[in-house]
């Protein structure tokens, strides 16, 4: 027994020794903890010096009109560049217009350097005689698009001497604004009257919630249903959001957070569109023949047809130089010498990459047309130089997962006219607003949606001509009338489903589909290849770390808190890359700041719950006691007028 007390002495005492000298330590660290604070607040001035100093990109970021109406200086030693843009795409197009309105580069020292034999990339819209109109996609914006707006402001229009681009958006669009009659159908054709809610549960708009608030390291390889369940899966907003955006369950997470802070401003418009705003013709028409006009009259030099296959790289240590760009031409590999001087902009990857085109009687399948640029290859041969340059194949390697198909019928005749309008609410040959957005046909096995923008969308069609988009997020089930895959239609069996959906009498659908339209199907392997999860450094930064005269342009090139899928990601990328490569002295705009911003953040928070107030959630008993105490604290205060403009606060709650 002796022995046993003994022992047990012994190990208090070790105990108590052991908790001595961890109180000790713990004294020690306040101290020295104290010690730093105190002497870091006695250094401690307040000043702006510094805010504005550039970042190791070489750019620095900004909001208000003091930068945005400013002009730069010319950058010194720019008549002795020369710029090689690789692609032909809009955000190329925007380098190239950012070197010569910022940069005041000489036209002639610029080079575009396309595979295709037309600019435009993604941004398409075509007459094909022997096939009909094709737009593969079509582009939604908003007006924040700060980096979009501040290139356009200085392209002329085309149509209105005087004008730039943006006054003739910006007076369309307050003349004709946008919104929708008829969100989605079901039962062929009937209103699924969703009428402006998203239908979350408390617990799905709490999973929201917590996406919303979680870090961007924490959403690394993560997909969308790692995060959400059936309470969102099942809801409104969620078929809004998938067929909106084009989202899938097993994208990106991290994307998925990034759209919702990014756009945090617009989500009372999500129902309706209300938020969007379109250009008047196709975005071809609209946005890139001005832009190539305004570099044309510049002097820039266009080389079509030639594929680029590498950018050759000399490094040293961190420093990474881009030595010599291979290209194909006529057949023949050549080579493009590089110094420092010669500044480099590739667009890597691309959504539209590989499309199949189809037509009236024949499916996009292995037997159709392969239009292909060679871009995801390109950036392969990149990525195999350095770490740095991003690993393409986290986007390019699952197509089954990546893939949609689009088609584009267009109308012969006014015998469909009349079940558009019965849905849309709207006569399509106004030229005025239509859909005001894709319509989502709810109980479509294909998840069919489609809409029909200002008619004409092409400024020689015939006027009595419409131009309808259709888009199927699942290619590979059969459909309801049609019991084919999508993939599998020739472009008249994608018109009868669709003219199923709409209502068609289903012993008209035939004629109709034969006879009253023509359809040209698109297959895109690719189109949401930028939604698959990712972590950091699988897509690379603008300028890689370490490049003196390299940069990355478009959606698979990194940039903060924008998202991808947007003409702004794209103009926002090759501002970034010719401000940081040739030193333009002149703030990018930064993405705009709703997510910080309390009163965006109140109001975003009702609509997510269908007007209802977050104080009329019940919590977890502890937590629904703190309500009264803690209103109680802010009566009387900015605080309590702020959550009343708001609609946080309501009557009787206080």
């Amino acid at each position: 027994m002796a022995k046993k007390i003994a022992k047990l002495t012994l190990t208090a005492a070790g105990l108590a020794g052991a908790g001595a000298a961890v109180i000790l330590t713990k004294k020690k660290q306040e101290k020295e903890t104290a010690a730093k604070y105190a002497n870091r607040t006695k250094n401690y001035r307040n000043t702006e010096l510094g805010r504005h100093e550039k970042n190791s990109k070489g750019i620095y970021y900004t909001n208000g009109n003091y930068e945005a109406f400013a002009r730069p200086e010319k950058p010194e030693g720019v008549d002795n560049k020369n710029a090689y843009i690789v692609g032909g795409g809009l955000a190329s197009l925007a380098a190239a217009c950012f070197l010569v309105r910022d940069g005041q580069m000489p036209g002639s020292h610029i080079h575009i350097l396309e595979a295709m034999g037309i600019a435009g990339g993604a941004c398409d819209g075509i007459y094909e005689p022997d096939r009909g109109y094709i737009m593969r996609g079509g582009r939604e914006m908003e007006n924040h698009f700060e980096c979009l707006w501040d290139l356009f402001h200085s392209i002329p229009s085309l149509e209105k001497p005087g004008a730039s681009v943006l006054d003739e958006f910006y007076w369309l669009n307050k003349h004709d604004p946008n919104y929708s009659m008829c969100r989605a159908t079901v039962r062929r054709g009937k209103d699924a009257h969703t009428d402006g809610k998203f239908n979350l549960s408390q617990k799905g708009c709490m999973e929201i919630v917590k996406l919303f608030m979680t870090k961007d390291e924490d959403l690394y390889d993560k997909t969308i249903e790692d995060v959400f369940d059936d309470e969102v899966f099942n809801s409104t907003f969620w078929l809004y959001w998938r067929t909106m955006f084009a989202f899938e369950n097993w994208h990106s997470a991290l994307e998925m957070k990034l759209y919702f802070q990014r756009f945090i401003h617009h989500i009372a418009g999500l129902p309706d569109f209300s938020a969007l705003k379109f250009t008047r013709y196709n975005q071809y028409e609209s946005l890139i023949l001005p832009m190539q006009k305004y570099l044309e009259d510049a002097g820039v030099d266009f080389r079509f047809d030639t594929e680029v296959t590498n950018v050759r790289f000399d490094i040293e240590g961190n420093k990474k130089v881009a030595a010599a760009i291979e290209y194909n031409a006529n057949g023949t590999e050549q080579e493009i010498p590089l110094t420092e001087n010669d500044l480099v902009f590739v667009t890597n990857g691309s959504c539209t990459e590989g499309t199949v085109y189809g037509d009236q009687n024949h499916a996009p399948d292995d037997n159709a047309e392969v239009r292909t640029s060679g871009c995801w290859n390109l950036w392969k041969n990149i990525a195999k130089q350095d770490p740095a340059f991003g690993h393409p194949e986290k986007f390019c390697s699952d197509i089954a997962k990546t893939n949609w198909e689009s088609a584009t019928i267009t109308t012969l005749d006014d015998k469909i006219i009349p079940y558009i309008t019965k849905i849309c609410k709207r006569d399509p040959r106004t030229g005025k607003v239509v859909t005001g957005g894709i319509v989502s046909c709810m109980d479509s096995k294909w998840l069919m949606s489609w809409t029909i923008n200002r008619q004409g969308q092409f400024k020689e069609q015939d006027p009595e001509k419409v131009c309808v988009w259709v888009y199927g997020l699942f290619t590979d089930v059969p459909g309801d009338y049609v019991k084919k895959t999508m993939r599998e239609c020739t472009g008249k069996e994608i018109t009868e489903e669709w003219l199923y959906h709409i209502g068609v009498p289903v012993e008209e659908i035939p004629d109709l589909a034969e006879n009253s339209a023509v359809c040209v199907p698109t297959m895109m392997p690719y189109i949401t290849a930028f939604f698959m999860p990712r972590a950091k450094g699988d897509r690379p930064d603008v300028i890689p770390d370490g490049c003196v005269n390299f940069a990355f342009l478009g959606q698979f090139a990194e940039t903060p808190r924008d998202t991808v899928f947007t003409t702004e990601y794209s103009v926002r990328t090759a501002m970034e890359a010719v401000y940081g490569l040739l030193g333009v002295d002149r703030g990018v705009p930064e993405v705009w700041g709703s997510v910080y911003d309390v009163r965006e953040l109140l109001e975003s928070s009702v609509c997510l719950m269908d007007g209802k107030s977050p104080l009329e959630v019940e919590l977890p008993g502890p937590l629904n006691l703190l309500k009264k105490p803690l209103l109680k604290a802010i009566r009387g205060t900015v605080v309590e007028k702020i959550l009343r403009d708001h609609g946080i606060i309501r009557l009787g709650m206080l």
